[in-house]
């Protein structure tokens, strides 16, 4: 199954999903979401599959528990996944630590043909080799094979409950060795209070979160590797700007609560026809009258609000998107195109790389176009989050001059 006889290298696909949906209405999201996973697996055939997930369990993981364990089986044992016969699973499970919960699950999946692939060992700092399929769950801190952090409660005071943080694993295949970090950044609380102040607070917020992951990674505890961050950053397009885009001719009438006299409700109306309502934002609800905005082109008009990557330009690089943003989709199961009206729609699901990874990407042999980067289930409700994925081949030879500096042959 893995691999194109057309094109030399080892393939790899990077998946990224933010999976609450499926845990909260497991029943009517699943299927439809497996099918659409699955059916990209069979599509780019990779040799070496990553999926990373966030809001593991859905809103409830202790209610959720069983759809977990069947959710984890069904993809460790389906037909469509046979021919990987070696994985890796690593469950944050310890909902009832809120020091250390993250709910965050990275899947590796490993094909049959794959020869030469090994993992760090962070405590040892050594190469091992992979056999079989495990899966690790509860208490992540103590697998050596991983590093596994939730951000501080201070970075984001008023989300009491707050799941963000981020998993970090290492591998080495044909020679190149690169870390795969899994990461969910921080949300915006108000759509009120993101559209004060150009760039938001929150994007504020998640700059700091993602700087603090960037740092961890590269540090001096470990050789420096490649790295992969895929995961939902919760990246929002610039709200201030978006509105004023959106509303050029429009007229705002600002409503406050009685009590407080707090902003609660800002309502844009056209200045001629009939003040015909265009936009009502409250701090859930973000109401644009023409959602076809949004998905035309892919939403290419509106890549230029799509602003928060930019501080990170020289240490993150990400292919050019193609496909619209990727939150937040109806749960409705007949609406598989439609966004919801409770936040502007943004390109939150990302697969972002370092300058080394990029070359690693972009470096083929083959004239074919092999890079793919993209989204799974345009048409079908997949829950709020459209899962973005990453399609490319590690050139033979890619890794060979630094082959010597990671000593990827020493294994355990």
């Amino acid at each position: 199954m893995a691999g194109k006889t057309a094109a030399p290298g080892t393939a790899v696909l990077l998946v990224t999903a933010n999976v609450g949906s499926l845990f909260d209405d497991p029943e009517n999201l699943q299927k439809n979401w497996l099918r659409e996973f699955y059916q990209v697996v069979h599509t780019h055939r990779p040799h070496f599959l990553a999926l990373h997930c966030q809001e593991f369990g859905g809103k409830n993981y202790e209610a959720s528990m069983s759809h977990v364990d069947k959710f984890v089986k069904e993809l460790l044992s389906s037909d469509a996944m046979k021919e990987y016969s070696r994985a890796r699973v690593y469950l944050d499970e310890n909902y009832k630590s809120q020091e250390q919960f993250t709910a965050l699950g990275s899947f590796y999946f490993l094909h049959e043909s794959l020869k030469n692939i090994y993992q760090f060992d962070f405590k040892a700092k050594k190469y091992k080799k992979v056999t079989g399929k495990e899966i690790y769950s509860d208490t992540l801190e103590s697998t050596p094979m991983l590093e596994k952090e939730k951000f501080p409660q201070d970075y984001f005071p008023e989300c009491k409950w707050s799941r963000k943080g981020f998993l970090r694993t290492r591998w080495c295949l044909a020679d190149c060795a690169f870390d795969l970090v899994n990461i969910h950044l921080f949300h915006d609380a108000s759509n009120l209070v993101a559209w004060e102040t150009s760039p938001s607070v929150y994007s504020g917020i998640r700059h700091k979160a993602l700087g603090y992951v960037l740092d961890r990674i590269v540090d001096q505890r470990f050789e420096k590797a490649s790295y992969f961050v895929f995961g939902d950053f919760n990246f929002r397009l610039d709200s201030k700007s978006v509105v004023e885009t959106l509303c050029t001719k429009a007229t705002m009438q600002t409503v406050r609560a009685a009590d407080t006299n707090e902003v609660v409700k800002l309502i844009f109306r056209e200045s001629d026809n009939d003040r015909k309502v265009m936009l009502q934002l409250e701090k859930k609800l973000f109401d644009y009258f023409n959602q076809e905005v949004f998905r035309d082109d892919n939403g290419t008009a509106l890549l230029e609000f799509d602003k928060e990557l930019s501080v990170f330009k020289d240490r993150l690089y990400e292919l050019d998107i193609a496909f619209p943003p990727s939150y937040p989709y109806s749960e409705d199961c007949s609406q598989g195109r439609q966004y919801m009206n409770t936040r502007c729609p943004a390109w939150c699901d990302r697969v972002l790389m370092s300058p080394s990874a990029k070359e690693l990407v972009l470096r083929s042999e083959s004239e074919e176009k092999v890079v793919t980067y993209d989204h799974i289930g345009p048409n079908v409700c997949m829950g709020d989050h459209k899962p973005v994925f990453l399609a490319f081949r590690v050139a033979p030879g890619a890794g060979k001059p630094r082959a010597r500096v990671h000593k990827c042959c020493v294994v355990q």
